[in-house]
């Protein structure tokens, strides 16, 4: 399944009311770690078809990002229910994103 983007207006809809978990990548397109981390995050999309996963761009949703505590990135949040259930923050592998969000 594709990476899909949510912004700050479709973020709700998308993540937060998902009836599947979300994992979904806090990034920006400045940052060069987060530039790698999306090489991992399109593995894991292509890969699984039981998660959504999704990128929000964070120079576009500040607030958003804020008020779930992101303060550094690359940030990645599984959201299962409307709730971060798991987060890595960093670049990290493959294997260590899947161990990291308990996927």
């Amino acid at each position: 399944m594709a990476v899909i983007e949510v912004t700050m207006e479709d973020f709700d809809e998308k993540v937060l009311h998902s009836v599947k978990p979300v994992v979904v990548d806090f990034w920006a397109p400045w940052c060069g770690p987060c530039k790698m981390m999306g090489k991992v995050i399109d593995a894991i999309a292509d890969e699984r078809n039981d998660i959504i996963v999704a990128k929000l761009n964070v120079d576009e949703a500040q607030v958003l990002a804020a008020s779930y505590g992101v303060s550094a990135i690359p940030n990645v949040a599984l959201f299962k229910d409307g709730k971060i259930i798991a987060n890595s923050v960093g670049f990290v592998d493959k294997a260590t994103l899947i161990s990291n969000l308990g996927l």
